[in-house]
């Protein structure tokens, strides 16, 4: 199953309602960017990150379930990600992608237990 993987951990210290606009994001070995947009909806939370020059100036979907902590002092957010495991997830595009069922489903997939790396998310 996919949808743990669109819900923050209870171990992530994400408190609903919590404006993480702006917010940096590391993964495992480095800066991947900032929070543009994020979703708190129940099953359906995920951060779009604009990566800067990182990787060209595009943005990236990372369902909450990558979340591992929220360092509100700091204005920080670590993933459960590497770099090139971010950079290698399907192209997202804000206008086309969140509302997709089928790119999110596909997203899940990536990210989730199935996925190339096997994540944690059961």
């Amino acid at each position: 199953m996919t949808e743990h993987v669109w819900s923050y951990k209870s171990t992530a210290g994400h408190l609903a309602g919590t404006d993480l606009t702006g917010y940096k994001v590391e993964a495992v070995d480095g800066s991947i960017g900032k929070v543009d947009k994020h979703s708190d909806e129940v099953g359906d939370s995920y951060l779009v990150v604009d990566t800067g020059v990182w990787i060209f100036g595009k943005e990236v979907l990372l369902p909450a379930g990558t979340v591992i902590s929220i360092d509100p002092e700091q204005r920080t957010i670590h993933v459960e990600r590497t770099k090139e495991q971010i950079k290698d997830s399907p192209e997202f595009h804000r206008d086309k992608h969140l509302g997709d069922a089928v790119y999110r489903k596909q997203l899940g997939l990536y990210y989730g237990p199935a996925g190339p790396f096997g994540g944690p998310f059961a």
